[in-house]
């Protein structure tokens, strides 16, 4: 293949990505999972997440067609933009990645809504990744300001997300188990659409229904590690045993069950059966990669130039969430910075092309619902972004992934998905 720009290569990438996305889709695979109204019970739907509004549209779809609406009711937080109608579950619109205050409102009536269920009802928790930051309830003494403020300071430190959420868990009132106790004593299933590598229930959304493996030691060995001075009463409340979280074997998980819905595995499944229906034989790397994306692309290039130089037509996916360390003040999420970094290590290179999105539509965590969901790369993008005068290795140094993409038209721009599995990186590589 001469020009990897051709029509049919950008298609094939666009329709990667697409199947990677719609395959989590709840309206495709949460209704299996739905249970029944309870005898003489109710369904009291809560919920936080990038895909929780479109979890409850599904929902309620399901239980009006099978004559169950009477019996639901509740209120699902999602992220700014990513809202939907319904017709009998509430959604509020929150903050993400940084919680405001419409997160600590949502996260506050959740609580309120999973201690008025009785001894017949049954609590629905419908989670997706992104309730972290949509859901946000300090424990007392500390401040919603203080909590905001460590947010974007671990945001910008490059933590994996693993790490994030274990701070997070330990200065609140919902995270780790806590949104559990307090539906306990009554019943309580959560289905989750997970977006974390490993698919630990209590990692997705930071674990509100779950015991919880992590420590308030770990927390604070955490911030040590990333070099993070917290507010001091974000240290104090992480000094206090009255803020762990939840661990196994605590009787007020006792009533709690607990599914996955959709993970990034099945998208990457399901984008490899597409590929190979292309002729390419498949290499997956895994669903839980982590690390500088910058530095993932330069090995995800070596191995498709390796495979160049063998005349194999193959396609290498991956996925999982990598990091950005912002040293720059440009724009642009980890799949972005990816891309860039894979342009430049591949250096035009005749028959390599590569996307790298976020499956919610939006790249990394900040951003607003019309940004970029990542972008793809072919063998004459270095050349092409010269024209404009755009220097790649200066703007990957600037952290300004998305001023090189766009004006050279190579930015993922879906919108909102209604899911997130995580991250969805394809490289083609055509002999």
């Amino acid at each position: 293949m001469a020009d990897g720009t051709t029509g049919s290569v950008r298609q094939t990438l666009g329709a990667l990505f697409e199947a990677a996305y719609t395959t989590a889709h709840p309206s495709t695979c949460l209704p299996p999972h739905l249970p029944e109204v309870p005898a003489g019970g109710r369904i009291i739907v809560i919920g936080a997440g990038k895909g929780s509004a479109a979890m409850a549209v599904a929902a309620e779809e399901h239980y009006i067609a099978t004559g169950q609406a009477e019996g639901i009711s509740g209120l699902i937080s999602t992220r700014h933009g990513f809202g939907l109608p319904t017709k009998i579950i509430k959604i509020m619109e929150a903050g993400h990645p940084v919680p405001d205050t419409n997160s600590v409102t949502g996260a506050q009536r959740a609580i309120e809504l999973a201690k008025s269920a009785g001894p017949k009802d049954l609590v629905l928790c419908l989670l997706s990744g992104g309730a972290s930051a949509i859901w946000a309830a300090p424990v007392p003494g500390v401040s919603f300001e203080a909590k905001q403020a460590l947010t974007k300071q671990l945001l910008k430190s490059g933590a994996p997300i693993s790490e994030m959420n274990c701070v997070r868990k330990h200065i609140s009132q919902i995270k780790g188990g806590k949104l559990a106790a307090a539906v306990y004593p009554a019943q309580l299933l959560t289905l989750a659409i997970s977006d974390v590598p490993g698919d630990n229930p209590d990692e997705i959304g930071s674990g509100p229904t779950v015991a919880d493996r992590s420590t308030l030691a770990d927390a604070r060995a955490v911030l040590a590690k990333w070099n993070i001075t917290p507010d001091p009463e974000i240290a104090k409340a992480l000094a206090d045993p009255q803020n762990e979280t939840l661990k196994t074997g605590d009787s007020k998980l006792a009533n709690s069950s607990y599914a996955i819905v959709a993970a990034p595995k099945a998208s990457l499944e399901t984008a490899g059966r597409i590929a190979s229906g292309h002729g390419y034989r498949v290499i997956i790397l895994g669903d839980d990669l982590e690390g500088e994306a910058r530095d993932v692309a330069r090995k995800h290039a070596e191995m498709a130039l390796d495979a160049k130089r063998r005349g194999e037509k193959i396609a290498i996916m991956s996925g999982g969430e990598l990091t950005v360390t912002v040293r720059g003040n440009g724009s642009g999420g980890p799949n972005q910075e990816y891309a860039l970094g894979l342009a430049i290590a591949l250096n035009g290179t005749p028959g390599i092309s590569g996307l790298a999105g976020d499956t919610d539509g939006i790249d990394g965590g900040g951003g607003n619902a019309g940004d970029p969901a990542g972008a793809m790369v072919f063998p004459d993008t270095l050349k092409r972004a010269e024209a404009f005068n755009l220097n790649a290795a200066r703007m990957l140094e600037n952290n300004d992934s998305t001023g090189f993409f766009r004006p050279i038209g190579d930015l993922i721009l879906c919108g909102p998905t209604q899911t997130n599995v995580n991250d969805f990186r394809v490289i083609l590589v055509d002999p």
